[in-house]
Parts: structure tokens; C-alpha cells; sequence
């Protein structure tokens, strides 16, 4: 489904909204054909520094895929290189249908092909013509990721999939998230949920109040006491 990629790489990555300073100067490189999550509180920069990788925000400082600069290019733009985001709160069009959201998501494409995402999410073949906003929550989430593979994205952002979802929908988004990566896609993971984003990705970056509090293989910090206590309730995992 995916050509040989290349790694991102943010550098001293600023957001401002007026003056709220909410990305204070991050490095982050998204290694290709790995999970990477970006993990912290409320607040932290987390969906501002995403926003910014898929063009949504405008940002200080220099994001490249490869040796090649993408700063000036826009939203669309880089859908075609393959970096595709998945906002939080979904952001479905409600009123159509399952089907018609997968097409909006397909967009670019001439002959839309829903194997792919049928197999992942086969109750969305069962709810094709059904409208989006009569769906639970859990397939919400299910379409809102299945519209985003539509575009055939190289780099699948993640914006808060977990948000809101019941334990076992949880569970069975961290499987597909798992799924996607393992056919060539890279994913960059926001969470709230440290465990699950701890447990999915390869690496990791903890933000607070806009800067990278730390950093590494993800399994590794998943064993480490300040990791645990300040972000995992102190449970060991």
C-alpha cells in the first residue's frame, strides 16, 4: 500500500495562538515505518505539534520529510506526500453517509478502492449507507480512521484516538492502529493514554507546558519510576 518513505524531522517547532506560546521549540523525528507518540497533560503542545506536521497551524521553526523542507507547503499539499491527520473529536461529516465519508476521504483518488479499509473495519461495510451521526462512538472513531486511510496516507497522525471510547473499542482501536503500521505505514501517535501509547509505539516523547520533557524507546520508559509515578498513577506496567 506504501512506497519506501522517509523520516520527518520538526526543528525548534514554535505554535503561537496570538499570545499563547503552546509549542515551545520541539525536535521530534518521526522514524519511518515506526509508531511514535507524543504524550503529555492537558495543555502540553501535543495536538498544536501535530496540527503543525499535517499544515492545520501556522508554526515557527523548519519541518522536513527527508532532506526535503515542507513549510511552505499547504494542507493539501501534503496529503500528497502522504501525511494525512486524524483529527480529535473525529470530525466526520454527521448528516452523510459512512459511505460518502469515505469518498470525501478519497478525494484524490480516481478509483477509490474500500478493500483495504473493510478489512480493517468490517462492520463499516455492514453500516455503508448508514448516516454517520446514528453510528456509536467506537465505529465514529472506526470511520473517522478508515476515512483518513481512503487518502492512502505514508504518515497517519493520530489526534486523540482513544478520546471517550469504552475499554474493549479501546482495545480493538490500539489493534488497528497496530495493523496499519505493520503494512509499511508510519503512524504518529497523540495520547492521552500513556500505557496504550507506551505499549503501541517505538518511541516516545513526553511534552510539558510546550517543550519535550523527555524522550526515548518507549518500552524503556515504560520501565522507568518518573514515567510511572508521574505518568502512569504509579502502576507498573
Amino acid at each position: 500500500m506504501t512506497n519506501r518513505i522517509s523520516d520527518i524531522e520538526l526543528k525548534k517547532l514554535q505554535v503561537f495562538y496570538g499570545p499563547i506560546h503552546a509549542v515551545k521549540g520541539v525536535d521530534i523525528k518521526i522514524q519511518a515505518g515506526k509508531i511514535t507518540t507524543i504524550l503529555g497533560a492537558n495543555g502540553a503542545g501535543k495536538s498544536s505539534t501535530l496540527k503543525a506536521l499535517a499544515g492545520g497551524v501556522k508554526y515557527v521553526g523548519s519541518i522536513f520529510l527527508g532532506d526535503e523542507p515542507i513549510d511552505n507547503l499547504p494542507v493539501h499539499k501534503r496529503v500528497e506526500k502522504g501525511i494525512v491527520l486524524c483529527p480529535e473529536g473525529r470530525g466526520i461529516f454527521y448528516t452523510m453517509s459512512v459511505k460518502e465519508n469515505l469518498l470525501a476521504g478519497a478525494y484524490k483518488n480516481k478509483k477509490p478502492d474500500f478493500s483495504f479499509v473493510f478489512d480493517v473495519f468490517p462492520i463499516l461495510k455492514e453500516r455503508l449507507n448508514q448516516t454517520a451521526g446514528t453510528l456509536s462512538g467506537g465505529e465514529q472513531q472506526m470511520l473517522a480512521i478508515a476515512r483518513a486511510l481512503m487518502s492512502n496516507p505514508k504518515y497517519l497522525l493520530l489526534d486523540e484516538p482513544s478520546l471517550g471510547l469504552a475499554p474493549v473499542v479501546v482495545q480493538k482501536i490500539a489493534e488497528v492502529i497496530k495493523k496499519i503500521n505493520e503494512i509499511g505505514i508510519t503512524v504518529v501517535l497523540v495520547e492521552q493514554n500513556t500505557s496504550l501509547a507506551l505499549n503501541l509505539s517505538h518511541y516516545a516523547y513526553i511534552l510539558e507546558n510546550g517543550r519535550v520533557a523527555a524522550e526515548g524507546i518507549s518500552k524503556d520508559l515504560l520501565k522507568s519510576d518518573i514515567v510511572r509515578e508521574k505518568y502512569l498513577g504509579g502502576a507498573k506496567k
